[in-house]
């Protein structure tokens, strides 16, 4: 990287990676000013060409200097990428642009790396670098630095940004209003009067609910206001402060008074114990503001397994999955994992049910069907229940008491039995034993070579066929 003229210390970056189309010199790309930007020199190696994103503090991060973070993506970001390079919230905005502005111009070429790119001409951003430049560039607005900047620029290559010039654009290419006729030039005047935080009210309390020891509970709190400007600045004190964090400590005036409003999210982490209070001042020049902030923590739970039950009112479209749960033990709600059988064909799903009961529909698009029933606590899942068959003609009595069925996948089958299953014999369709298991467990998973194959064992002696692809 070669070093901005005059400026000791300093690299000319390239913010959108030169390494996503290969590192060519040859491409336009690889001169245009729009996005070659002066790099503190340690900033600069540590971004590498890692893609933008927010940067999980939970964790150790690599590089801080204050002002640019690098270090390991929150979830759902990073395309794949080891690390994310997070700017300051006073430059979200600004690189968020610059890269709609280069995946305008440069979606022609073929992309090395696709953290954040897709190998097409539109809209060549992947959903969550959409979602992501979409949310900085609402954030952070277009400021007097970028103009004048943007001028500086055509000036010397007789180009411009548009999404500075004409910032609503994003919307309407990858945003809520794509689809939608663009008027360029259309001018929305805003009202003016006194400025007013409208939410949230004085002295609300949000709540985060009880939490297990090790987790994290994220929240949102809705901030809305009229005729404010500038920015409206957070600050989280008093009491357990440090167990929770905003996503932002500066909202953009233009997004709070918005008609969408601006949603905070803020996260609560416990790290001991018991209940846990603090409070979020909302500050600007409305004057303050401030939100009661409320969780507990608890022991992680230990849960035992349920136990899944005959169905009731089996219809030929439909029945009712039923289970006990342990006595004495505190539950949120139950999974029933539902498993279909057509022909060779074997497919599963998740059905949420806050009784010991569920009614299952669908059931006449299938030859049988199993279930079986989990707890959850906190978000933590009690072992897996014992496996209940159903079909059209009622419930198999004997699989009731030795539930036994085999998934079968790509090159490997699946065991799924309530008990351990002793015997265990695997025959092809001439009737050689292909292999013999002492004893099978739940989701046993046993490699074999593509083929129909049958299986029984000592107390399942009616052959289960399973197909391996």
């Amino acid at each position: 990287m070669l070093y901005a003229p005059s400026f000791s210390g300093l690299n000319r970056e390239h913010s959108f990676p030169k390494s996503w189309w290969g590192g060519s010199t040859s491409v336009s790309a690889y001169v245009d000013l729009n996005h070659l930007y002066p790099s503190e020199m340690a900033a600069n190696t540590a971004k590498s060409n890692f893609p933008l994103g927010v940067v999980n503090t939970s964790s150790k991060v690599p590089f801080d200097n204050g002002i640019s973070k690098v270090g390991y993506p929150v979830n759902g970001q990073g395309g794949g990428a080891a690390k994310v390079f997070e700017p300051d919230d006073e430059y979200k905005g600004d690189f968020a642009r610059t890269y709609f502005y280069m995946v305008t111009c440069y979606q022609n070429l073929s992309w090395k790396y696709t953290y954040m790119l897709e190998q097409n001409t539109y809209p060549t951003l992947n959903d969550w670098a959409v979602n992501l430049l979409l949310k900085w560039h609402h954030q952070d607005p277009v400021s007097q630095k970028e103009i004048d900047r943007n001028e500086a620029v055509f000036a010397i290559q007789n180009n411009r940004n548009p999404f500075i010039d004409l910032p609503e654009l994003a919307d309407y290419i990858w945003g809520t209003k794509k689809g939608e006729a663009f008027k360029p030039g259309e001018v929305i005047v805003p009202p003016t009067g006194d400025p007013e935080l409208i939410a949230p009210v004085k002295d609300m309390q949000l709540q985060f609910g009880q939490v297990a020891l090790g987790s994290t509970a994220t929240t949102r709190l809705f901030v809305s206001g009229k005729f404010l400007k500038g920015y409206v600045t957070t600050s989280i004190y008093t009491a357990d402060h440090t167990m929770f964090a905003a996503s932002s400590n500066r909202l953009p005036a233009s997004q709070v008074c918005s008609d969408q409003g601006y949603w905070l999210e803020i996260e609560y982490t416990p790290t001991r114990i018991g209940k846990h209070t603090a409070r979020i001042l909302l500050e600007g020049d409305f004057g303050s503001r401030g939100v009661a902030l409320e969780g507990e923590c608890l022991d992680v739970p230990v849960l035992s397994a349920c136990t899944a039950t005959a169905p009731s009112d089996i219809q030929s479209d439909r029945y009712t999955a039923n289970w006990t749960a342990p006595a004495g033990e505190v539950i949120d709600y139950y999974v029933v994992t539902r498993t279909c059988y057509d022909g060779s064909k074997v497919t599963t799903e998740e059905i949420l049910a806050e009784d010991n009961f569920a009614e299952i529909k669908g059931f006449d698009n299938y030859d049988r069907e199993a279930y079986s029933v989990q707890s959850v606590r906190l978000g933590y899942r009690s072992p897996m229940s014992n496996v209940v068959f159903v079909d059209h003609a009622g419930l198999s009595g004997v699989e009731l008491d030795e539930p036994l069925v085999i998934q079968s996948f790509d090159g490997f089958i699946r065991f799924i039995c309530s008990t351990p299953q002793t015997g265990c014999r695997i025959f092809d369709t001439a009737g050689r034993l292909v292999m013999q298991i002492d004893t099978v467990e739940q989701d046993l998973d046993i490699e074999l070579p593509q083929g129909i194959y049958l299986i029984v064992t000592d107390s399942h002696r009616t052959p289960v066929k399973a197909l391996v692809r």
